[in-house]
Protein backbone atom coordinates (compact mmCIF):
# COMPACT_ATOMS: atom_id res chain seq x y z
CA UNK A 1 0.00 0.00 0.00
CA UNK A 2 1.52 3.49 -0.96
CA UNK A 3 0.08 5.92 1.85
CA UNK A 4 0.34 9.91 1.21
CA UNK A 5 -0.82 11.65 3.86
CA UNK A 6 -1.38 15.81 3.34
CA UNK A 7 1.83 15.80 1.60
CA UNK A 8 3.50 19.48 1.39
CA UNK A 9 5.96 19.85 -1.42
CA UNK A 10 8.01 22.77 -2.90
CA UNK A 11 11.15 22.89 -4.89
CA UNK A 12 14.17 23.86 -3.29
CA UNK A 13 13.96 27.86 -4.37
CA UNK A 14 10.51 28.10 -2.86
CA UNK A 15 8.89 29.63 -5.62
CA UNK A 16 6.47 26.64 -6.68
CA UNK A 17 4.60 25.05 -4.68
CA UNK A 18 3.60 21.63 -5.99
CA UNK A 19 1.68 19.76 -3.30
CA UNK A 20 -0.61 21.33 -0.50
CA UNK A 21 -1.84 18.89 2.28
CA UNK A 22 -2.26 16.39 -0.61
CA UNK A 23 -3.63 12.77 0.03
CA UNK A 24 -3.62 9.77 -1.96
CA UNK A 25 -4.00 6.01 -1.60
CA UNK A 26 -2.92 3.31 -3.68
CA UNK A 27 -4.19 0.59 -1.54
CA UNK A 28 -5.15 -2.54 -4.18
CA UNK A 29 -3.32 -4.60 -6.16
CA UNK A 30 -3.97 -3.40 -9.89
CA UNK A 31 -3.10 -0.81 -12.39
CA UNK A 32 -3.45 2.40 -11.29
CA UNK A 33 -3.63 5.11 -14.02
CA UNK A 34 -2.33 8.64 -12.87
CA UNK A 35 -3.92 11.46 -15.08
CA UNK A 36 -3.16 15.31 -15.00
CA UNK A 37 -2.42 18.10 -16.67
CA UNK A 38 1.00 19.19 -17.84
CA UNK A 39 2.75 20.57 -14.70
CA UNK A 40 0.19 19.14 -12.37
CA UNK A 41 2.82 17.25 -10.35
CA UNK A 42 2.67 13.94 -11.80
CA UNK A 43 6.00 13.19 -12.70
CA UNK A 44 7.44 14.76 -9.19
CA UNK A 45 4.85 12.57 -6.80
CA UNK A 46 6.57 9.27 -9.00
CA UNK A 47 9.85 10.75 -8.11
CA UNK A 48 8.40 11.55 -4.18
CA UNK A 49 7.07 7.62 -4.23
CA UNK A 50 10.67 6.16 -5.45
CA UNK A 51 12.60 7.96 -2.39
CA UNK A 52 14.25 10.47 -5.89
CA UNK A 53 13.00 13.20 -3.98
CA UNK A 54 12.31 13.75 -0.01
CA UNK A 55 8.94 13.91 1.30
CA UNK A 56 8.66 13.59 5.63
CA UNK A 57 8.29 10.55 7.04
CA UNK A 58 4.55 11.12 8.10
CA UNK A 59 3.56 12.61 5.16
CA UNK A 60 4.59 9.29 2.66
CA UNK A 61 4.85 5.46 3.54
CA UNK A 62 4.61 2.14 1.63
CA UNK A 63 3.47 -0.78 3.28
CA UNK A 64 3.62 1.44 6.45
CA UNK A 65 7.71 2.35 6.39
CA UNK A 66 8.21 5.47 5.68
CA UNK A 67 9.92 6.43 1.78
CA UNK A 68 12.56 8.91 3.29
CA UNK A 69 14.13 5.80 5.60
CA UNK A 70 15.17 4.38 2.56
CA UNK A 71 14.96 1.19 3.45
CA UNK A 72 16.47 -1.68 1.63
CA UNK A 73 13.83 -4.24 1.78
CA UNK A 74 11.44 -1.18 0.82
CA UNK A 75 13.80 -0.11 -2.44
CA UNK A 76 13.74 -3.71 -3.58
CA UNK A 77 10.23 -3.83 -3.51
CA UNK A 78 9.63 -1.18 -5.81
CA UNK A 79 11.18 -0.29 -9.75
CA UNK A 80 11.05 2.98 -11.51
CA UNK A 81 10.99 4.12 -15.06
CA UNK A 82 11.23 7.61 -15.61
CA UNK A 83 9.81 9.38 -18.76
CA UNK A 84 13.81 9.76 -19.71
CA UNK A 85 15.62 6.90 -19.90
CA UNK A 86 19.40 6.55 -19.81
CA UNK A 87 21.96 4.16 -18.77
CA UNK A 88 25.69 4.08 -18.60
CA UNK A 89 28.59 2.63 -21.44
CA UNK A 90 27.72 -1.00 -20.86
CA UNK A 91 26.44 -4.51 -21.94
CA UNK A 92 23.03 -4.97 -21.14
CA UNK A 93 24.36 -8.06 -19.46
CA UNK A 94 26.71 -6.27 -17.26
CA UNK A 95 24.32 -3.89 -16.16
CA UNK A 96 21.58 -7.06 -15.27
CA UNK A 97 24.66 -8.37 -13.33
CA UNK A 98 24.85 -4.78 -11.61
CA UNK A 99 21.35 -4.21 -10.74
CA UNK A 100 20.45 -7.66 -10.22
CA UNK A 101 21.75 -8.06 -6.09
CA UNK A 102 19.02 -5.52 -5.23
CA UNK A 103 16.18 -7.35 -6.77
CA UNK A 104 15.88 -10.94 -4.96
CA UNK A 105 13.28 -11.79 -7.46
CA UNK A 106 14.76 -10.69 -10.68
CA UNK A 107 14.31 -12.89 -13.08
CA UNK A 108 16.34 -13.82 -16.67
CA UNK A 109 13.53 -15.74 -18.26
CA UNK A 110 11.43 -12.56 -18.08
CA UNK A 111 14.17 -10.50 -18.83
CA UNK A 112 14.31 -12.83 -22.23
CA UNK A 113 11.09 -13.03 -22.84
CA UNK A 114 10.50 -8.89 -22.31
CA UNK A 115 13.00 -8.73 -25.12
CA UNK A 116 12.17 -11.20 -27.31
CA UNK A 117 7.77 -9.64 -27.21
CA UNK A 118 9.73 -6.19 -28.25
CA UNK A 119 11.71 -8.38 -30.93
CA UNK A 120 15.02 -6.68 -29.59
CA UNK A 121 18.57 -8.79 -28.80
CA UNK A 122 20.71 -7.89 -26.12
CA UNK A 123 22.32 -4.73 -26.80
CA UNK A 124 26.39 -5.07 -26.49
CA UNK A 125 26.55 -1.04 -25.75
CA UNK A 126 23.52 0.21 -24.04
CA UNK A 127 24.27 3.68 -25.13
CA UNK A 128 24.50 2.61 -28.58
CA UNK A 129 20.60 2.48 -28.89
CA UNK A 130 17.81 4.90 -29.72
CA UNK A 131 15.19 6.36 -27.92
CA UNK A 132 12.18 3.82 -28.43
CA UNK A 133 15.19 1.20 -27.83
CA UNK A 134 16.17 2.40 -24.50
CA UNK A 135 12.70 2.34 -23.06
CA UNK A 136 12.14 -0.78 -24.28
CA UNK A 137 15.02 -2.15 -22.69
CA UNK A 138 13.96 -0.52 -19.39
CA UNK A 139 10.11 -1.51 -19.25
CA UNK A 140 11.58 -4.95 -20.06
CA UNK A 141 14.22 -4.75 -16.78
CA UNK A 142 11.45 -3.04 -14.60
CA UNK A 143 9.02 -6.40 -15.46
CA UNK A 144 12.32 -8.85 -14.81
CA UNK A 145 12.56 -6.89 -11.45
CA UNK A 146 9.47 -8.92 -10.12
CA UNK A 147 9.00 -6.33 -7.27
CA UNK A 148 5.64 -5.70 -5.53
CA UNK A 149 5.41 -2.20 -7.36
CA UNK A 150 5.93 -0.62 -10.50
CA UNK A 151 6.27 2.95 -11.47
CA UNK A 152 6.17 4.07 -14.63
CA UNK A 153 6.17 7.76 -16.26
CA UNK A 154 4.99 8.39 -19.90
CA UNK A 155 5.92 4.54 -20.75
CA UNK A 156 4.45 4.86 -24.70
CA UNK A 157 6.51 8.35 -25.02
CA UNK A 158 9.47 6.93 -28.04
CA UNK A 159 7.42 3.80 -29.12
CA UNK A 160 5.80 3.23 -32.05
CA UNK A 161 2.65 2.40 -32.67
CA UNK A 162 3.71 -1.77 -32.67
CA UNK A 163 5.30 -1.30 -29.63
CA UNK A 164 2.92 -0.11 -28.02
CA UNK A 165 0.82 -3.17 -28.85
CA UNK A 166 3.60 -5.07 -27.36
CA UNK A 167 4.05 -2.92 -24.30
CA UNK A 168 0.30 -3.71 -23.20
CA UNK A 169 0.77 -7.70 -23.88
CA UNK A 170 3.59 -7.45 -21.59
CA UNK A 171 2.46 -5.60 -18.69
CA UNK A 172 -0.80 -7.59 -19.01
CA UNK A 173 0.74 -10.77 -18.71
CA UNK A 174 3.29 -9.70 -15.95
CA UNK A 175 1.04 -8.36 -13.38
CA UNK A 176 -0.49 -11.10 -11.31
CA UNK A 177 -1.67 -10.66 -7.44
CA UNK A 178 0.28 -8.62 -5.32
CA UNK A 179 1.73 -6.41 -7.81
CA UNK A 180 0.64 -2.97 -8.16
CA UNK A 181 1.58 -0.74 -11.32
CA UNK A 182 1.18 3.08 -11.33
CA UNK A 183 1.42 4.16 -14.91
CA UNK A 184 1.62 8.44 -15.07
CA UNK A 185 0.31 9.60 -18.82
CA UNK A 186 -0.81 11.92 -20.78
CA UNK A 187 -1.66 9.66 -23.66
CA UNK A 188 -4.41 7.35 -22.41
CA UNK A 189 -5.67 6.15 -25.32
CA UNK A 190 -2.08 3.61 -25.13
CA UNK A 191 -3.08 2.39 -22.18
CA UNK A 192 -7.05 2.35 -20.89
CA UNK A 193 -7.86 -0.86 -21.81
CA UNK A 194 -4.79 -1.86 -19.07
CA UNK A 195 -6.56 0.07 -16.00
CA UNK A 196 -8.46 -1.24 -13.05
CA UNK A 197 -8.32 2.33 -11.20
CA UNK A 198 -8.27 5.77 -12.72
CA UNK A 199 -6.62 8.49 -10.70
CA UNK A 200 -6.82 11.87 -11.83
CA UNK A 201 -4.73 14.83 -10.08
CA UNK A 202 -4.62 19.09 -10.31
CA UNK A 203 -2.96 22.11 -8.96
CA UNK A 204 -6.02 21.98 -6.66
CA UNK A 205 -5.26 18.57 -5.33
CA UNK A 206 -6.77 15.44 -6.32
CA UNK A 207 -9.97 15.30 -8.23
CA UNK A 208 -11.06 11.73 -8.98
CA UNK A 209 -9.64 7.71 -7.51
CA UNK A 210 -11.70 5.54 -8.48
CA UNK A 211 -12.08 1.95 -10.00
CA UNK A 212 -12.95 1.00 -13.67
CA UNK A 213 -15.72 -0.81 -11.75
CA UNK A 214 -16.94 2.27 -10.15
CA UNK A 215 -16.88 4.39 -12.84
CA UNK A 216 -18.90 1.86 -15.11
CA UNK A 217 -21.09 1.22 -12.27
CA UNK A 218 -21.32 5.49 -12.00
CA UNK A 219 -21.68 6.94 -15.70
CA UNK A 220 -22.62 5.72 -19.47
CA UNK A 221 -20.33 7.02 -22.01
CA UNK A 222 -22.27 7.18 -25.32
CA UNK A 223 -22.40 8.53 -28.68
CA UNK A 224 -25.37 10.14 -29.22
CA UNK A 225 -27.03 12.71 -32.40
CA UNK A 226 -25.56 16.25 -32.56
CA UNK A 227 -27.06 18.93 -30.19
CA UNK A 228 -28.07 16.45 -27.54
CA UNK A 229 -28.69 18.51 -24.36
CA UNK A 230 -31.14 16.94 -21.95
CA UNK A 231 -30.67 17.52 -18.23
CA UNK A 232 -29.06 13.65 -18.15
CA UNK A 233 -25.91 14.82 -20.36
CA UNK A 234 -23.21 15.69 -17.97
CA UNK A 235 -20.46 16.55 -20.66
CA UNK A 236 -20.08 16.22 -24.37
CA UNK A 237 -17.60 16.49 -27.37
CA UNK A 238 -18.13 16.14 -31.41
CA UNK A 239 -16.93 12.35 -32.53
CA UNK A 240 -17.54 11.15 -35.71
CA UNK A 241 -21.21 10.42 -35.95
CA UNK A 242 -22.29 12.34 -33.50
CA UNK A 243 -21.38 13.31 -29.65
CA UNK A 244 -19.53 11.60 -27.11
CA UNK A 245 -21.77 12.13 -23.95
CA UNK A 246 -21.04 11.07 -20.50
CA UNK A 247 -24.41 10.87 -18.02
CA UNK A 248 -25.40 8.91 -14.79
CA UNK A 249 -26.26 5.62 -15.38
CA UNK A 250 -29.58 3.89 -14.35
CA UNK A 251 -29.30 0.78 -12.30
CA UNK A 252 -31.21 -1.03 -15.24
CA UNK A 253 -28.57 0.35 -17.54
CA UNK A 254 -26.15 -1.92 -19.13
CA UNK A 255 -22.90 -0.52 -18.49
CA UNK A 256 -20.36 0.87 -21.39
CA UNK A 257 -16.49 1.02 -21.38
CA UNK A 258 -15.27 3.92 -19.70
CA UNK A 259 -13.63 6.18 -22.07
CA UNK A 260 -10.96 7.87 -20.35
CA UNK A 261 -10.13 10.79 -22.70
CA UNK A 262 -13.73 12.20 -22.28
CA UNK A 263 -13.69 11.44 -18.44
CA UNK A 264 -10.40 13.25 -17.84
CA UNK A 265 -12.02 16.40 -19.55
CA UNK A 266 -15.46 16.12 -17.34
CA UNK A 267 -13.67 15.66 -14.13
CA UNK A 268 -10.92 18.02 -15.11
CA UNK A 269 -13.56 20.96 -16.10
CA UNK A 270 -16.14 20.33 -13.68
CA UNK A 271 -17.11 23.29 -11.52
Amino acid sequence: MIEINNLNYSYANGKKQVFDNFSLTIAEDGIYGLLGKNGVGKSTLLNLVSGLLYAPADQLKIDGVAVCERKARTLANLYYVPDEVEFPAMSLERYVSLIRPFYPNFSDEVLKDCLDNFELEFPKKLTSLSLGEKKKVALSLAMAANTEFVLLDEPTNGLDIPSKTQLRRIIAKGMGEGRTMLISTHLVHDVEQLLDHVVIISKSGLLLNKGIGELMDEYLFEVAPIGTNDDSVLYSEPVAGGELVIRKRENDEPQTEVKLEALFNYVTNKK
